[in-house]
């Protein structure tokens, strides 16, 4: 063997320890890195054609810069700024990344890549076909999609056609002649991974944002993006609420306080009222006895009406106030609901969260029959002063005694 090729073998042995070595050294540092796995990375540097990735591990990952571009093109990534990428391979010590797999590629290889990396594609649905929608994905390879892998919720068709989305290749068979995709597949794993976040950092009473997903009876439905959970038609106002339509709608963004947690059954519920000012608080400074204000009838009951006279602050108005003087059966023989009043508040209870009222008007008949009963009998009236109702009742005995006799 000449030494010119035990030259060459050597510095290829050493070449490939080298190469060995460097891997192994890789594998040591940081979260173990395989085919497809989801990570976080942090944005270092931004080139022209490429970007570069810290990822946790000796090396830098490297990410196409193309993938940090919005749909028209502009920046929507700056360095420093955190992003999830999927781990292609490592080459030669360089770390290869990607967010998803789309635009210009090789076609139904790349694809396959994908669908055995479990890496999500970008496509673009093209038009409605039985039982979902065509789907264009990289290379002009077409996709299925079925209508119940398109989202979270079902939306009407219309609004999903000319949409590029990110998918997972759920099916891949026939070398690419049958690929069936999913969207909803993608917001899944996200779901996941935003409710792991939020166990860690959910507490009940907390204040946060969330989306009105759906609208019943008994309250609605709010997606504070992770969990979705309840609003009870009870918590959505201090007033009281008939309808919840009047006040919520779907898609509508609110802030809501954390009113359950219950991770095991997976239950949770919110308030909106309690976000929202006491309106009792105002009662004892703005509401005081003897004060007049207007007022609505919200409901009637056997025992009276009660009036509203702001949005969580309701009196009652007594069934003895009402009928001016004359006893009645029920409130709705007087007054109905939603009718307008006028009334006097006679007690505030705050800590009881009560008011007692009275009708403006109403006061000043019972003060003059109050009155009236109290004064002295006159010559002619049907009453007498207690002396007079004594005295004809001991002459009745009298008479009665007489004929007995």
């Amino acid at each position: 063997m000449s030494d010119e090729k035990f030259d060459d073998e050597e510095f290829n042995e050493e070449e490939g320890s080298f190469a060995e070595l460097f891997e192994a050294s890789l594998a040591e540092v940081g979260q173990p890195l395989e085919r497809g796995k989801k990570i976080e990375a942090t944005i270092l540097q931004i080139g022209a054609e490429w970007s570069f990735l810290d990822v946790g591990q000796k090396g830098e990952g490297v990410l196409s810069s193309a993938e940090l571009l919005d749909a028209d093109g502009e920046p929507q990534y700056k360095v420093g700024d955190k992003i999830g990428a999927y781990f292609l391979s490592r080459d030669g010590g360089e770390l290869r990344f990607t967010t998803k797999i789309g635009g210009s590629g090789s076609g139904t290889e790349q694809l396959e890549e994908a669908y055995q990396a479990r890496i999500p594609v970008e496509g673009r649905i093209e038009k409605e076909i039985k039982g979902g929608f065509e789907v264009k994905l990289s290379g002009n390879v077409r996709a299925f999609c079925p209508f119940s892998q398109t989202g979270l919720r079902q939306v009407e068709p219309a609004e999903l056609i000319g949409q590029s989305l990110s998918f997972r290749i759920t099916q891949f068979s026939e070398r690419g002649r049958n690929i069936v995709v999913s969207h909803r597949a993608i917001l899944d794993e996200e779901r996941e991974q935003q409710r792991a976040s939020l166990r860690e950092t959910l507490k009940e009473g907390m204040v946060v944002k969330g989306t009105v997903t759906n609208i019943r009876d008994f309250g609605a439905f709010v997606d504070i993006g992770g969990i979705e959970g309840l609003l009870p038609i009870s918590e959505i106002s201090y007033g009281r609420v008939e309808d919840v339509n009047e006040i919520l709608s779907t898609g509508q963004e609110l802030e809501v306080a954390i009113k359950k947690i219950d991770w095991e059954n997976n239950k949770f519920s919110f308030s909106l009222r309690d976000t929202l000012a006491d309106p009792w608080s105002k009662v004892g400074t703005i509401y005081q006895a003897g004060g007049k204000y207007p007022g609505k009838v919200s409901r009637l009951a056997q025992f009276g009406a009660f009036v509203t006279l702001e949005d969580g602050v309701d009196g009652l108005l007594h069934i003895s106030k009402l009928g001016q003087g004359q006893r009645i059966r029920h409130p709705q023989d007087v007054v109905k609901v939603g009718q307008s009043l006028e009334v006097m508040i006679e007690k505030v209870e705050p800590e009881a969260r009560r008011i007692s009222l009275a009708l403006v008007g109403a006061e000043a008949e019972e003060a003059g029959e109050s009155s009236y009963s109290e004064a002295p009998t006159q010559s002619g009236s049907g009453f007498g002063s207690l002396g007079d109702l004594l005295k004809a009742s001991q002459e009745k005995r009298q008479r009665k005694g007489k004929k007995r006799n």
